[in-house]
């Protein structure tokens, strides 16, 4: 038979209620007996039913991640993040993909939240940048934090996460100027992205900051995805005078991008060099490895379900700690799609 939580509970020497407060990480148990319900719990090998918890509790230990976003990469290493902060806080992780762009978005969030009795929602791009629905999850009291890119939050309130892709963009753009590259293609993302603007500016300020001009038939638009990446690369080598460089909103589309310049018989790097952004594995599973920023997107996912649990306890402690913002800048990974032979 399954060990319950009166088994732990006798075999520890406590409360029912003790053993309740150390499964669900409440501050004001002892170490000492902390360690004895954890001893317990770990000979018992008991398992904690979160629906009865949360019945018993009156209380919500239920975290969602509502998402969308085509790169599996990316969504893969966001839940590995969440679930990981989840599990270690006693918390559970309910996932719900959807489409962004469905007029009934707004309410399916809030059936989501309802149905699933959640306590809270990380929220990444570009549902975390969409005001209509931060609205609604305002009207319904329900906690959530969002992961944006850019220096500064746009929204009053928070805790979010920011990630400075504008930075880490205007670094690889000043690589690619410092290997000799004067034309540089740029193929963006998704318009309706953050990011997207952000590492656009981000390489529009390197070149201007070179005394470069930043010419529009070099800016193609483009979505998040490899074929993207084909396409945005044919039009830029296809050009009288093409880039001697190609800068990807991300490395799903720079793979793309060198996927098509060998189709057009370009060597990568001597004829153009190629540079992605993210660091996920199309970065290095091609060749030549690509250039990129590496964004730790399975640490940030476990930073913003970390400030959200400290949120969701302070909340029901009635404590008015002021959560500040966590900030991340992608670090300039230098490989071979853009190195110059010796």
């Amino acid at each position: 038979m399954k060990a319950t939580i009166k088994d732990v509970a006798k075999l520890a020497g406590v409360s029912i209620k003790t053993v309740s407060r150390v499964i669900n990480k409440e501050d004001s148990v002892k170490p000492d007996t902390e360690s004895k319900v954890q001893a317990a719990i770990a000979e018992l090998n008991y398992q904690p039913n979160s629906s009865a918890r949360n019945l018993a509790a009156t209380q919500s230990f239920a975290i969602g991640y509502i998402y969308d976003n085509p790169n599996a990469y990316y969504v893969i290493d966001m839940q590995n993040g969440i679930l990981k902060e989840c599990l270690s806080n006693g918390f559970e992780l309910i996932i719900h993909p959807c489409d962004a762009s469905n007029e009934h978005i707004v309410n399916e969030v809030k059936d989501m939240v309802r149905r699933s009795q959640l306590a809270g929602l990380v929220l990444s791009p570009p549902l975390s940048e969409m005001p209509e629905v931060l609205s609604a999850l305002d009207e319904i009291n329900m906690q959530y934090v969002r992961i944006l890119s850019g220096a500064n939050d746009k929204k009053t309130g928070g805790p979010c996460v920011l990630i400075n892709d504008r930075s880490a963009s205007e670094k690889i753009t000043e690589h690619l100027i410092s290997v000799a590259h004067k034309r540089i293609g740029f193929i963006t993302g998704d318009k309706d992205h953050q990011s997207t603007d952000e590492r656009l500016q981000g390489y529009k300020s390197a070149l201007n900051k070179h005394q470069l001009k930043a010419d529009k038939s070099l800016i193609i638009d483009g979505r998040y995805s490899f074929e993207a990446g084909v396409e945005g690369a044919k039009q830029l080598l296809s050009l009288k005078q093409p880039p001697s460089a190609i800068f990807a909103c991300n490395d799903e589309i720079a793979a793309g991008a060198l996927f098509a310049a060998r189709l057009m018989n370009f060597d990568v790097p001597k004829d153009v060099a190629i540079a992605g952004f993210e660091d996920n594995p199309f970065s290095r599973q091609t060749w030549p490895k690509l250039t990129t920023a590496a964004q730790p997107t399975s640490l940030i996912a476990r930073q913003a379900t970390s400030l959200l649990i400290r949120t969701i306890k302070n909340k029901r402690k009635g404590d008015k700690e002021k959560i500040d913002n966590q900030y991340f800048e992608p670090e300039l990974v230098v490989r071979e799609s853009t190195k110059i032979s010796e």
